[in-house]
């Protein structure tokens, strides 16, 4: 993969010298961000991520394919290195453009609105309320994502996967929150 980085930085500088054009730069970008990713180097690949997503929204406007993917990657890469917050609030900006450009079966909504809830329960800071709101966004996206893309399409699959690991979590924090609710009550009073 170290090879594979340097082709690619080696192509980047070339595209730069040779005047390509900037949306071609960052098609560029995001593949080396890709390979930072696979060789570890997560914090790398997130600062070019979000680079590329601030250069394709300057370029082309916040409704263009080009900004929105390369918002759902940045996002991706906050959520997996558990910038959550940075993550959330990108996506709650986001969803709704996506959804008024590309509607509501599309397979960027789809992969936005997993994004976004895997910021939710992934967060150990979460509210069983977030958790809720993780559960419910990820029942309805996979019940779309059957639909839609067919349950054995890998964003279906994954989508039950996340849904399956965010119960479990919600489950365990109301599980948490009962027992500390019965402590309380059985304290004697004023003790």
């Amino acid at each position: 993969l170290e090879d594979a980085l340097s082709v690619k930085k080696a192509e980047l500088s070339i595209l730069q010298r040779l005047g390509a054009p900037e949306d071609v730069i960052f098609v560029v970008q995001g593949n080396i961000a890709v390979t930072y990713e696979l060789l570890g180097r997560g914090e790398l690949a997130i600062r070019l991520k979000r680079d590329v997503y601030s250069g394709n929204l300057k370029l082309f406007g916040e409704e263009h394919f080009d900004s929105l993917t390369s918002a759902n990657n940045y996002a991706s890469s906050l959520v997996e290195l558990g910038h959550f917050k940075e993550a959330k609030a990108l996506m709650r900006k986001t969803i709704p453009v996506v959804r008024r450009v590309l509607g509501e079966n599309h397979d960027l909504i789809l992969t936005m609105r997993w994004n976004y809830a895997e910021a939710l329960y992934k967060d150990d800071g979460a509210t069983l309320d977030d958790l809720r709101e993780a559960v419910t966004t990820l029942d309805g996206t996979g019940q779309t994502a059957r639909r839609v893309l067919g349950g054995a399409h890998p964003i279906t699959k994954g989508l039950e996967k996340c849904l399956r690991d965010a119960r479990a979590a919600f489950h365990a924090r109301e599980s948490d929150v009962e027992s500390i609710r019965e402590g309380v009550e059985a304290m004697p009073p004023g003790g």
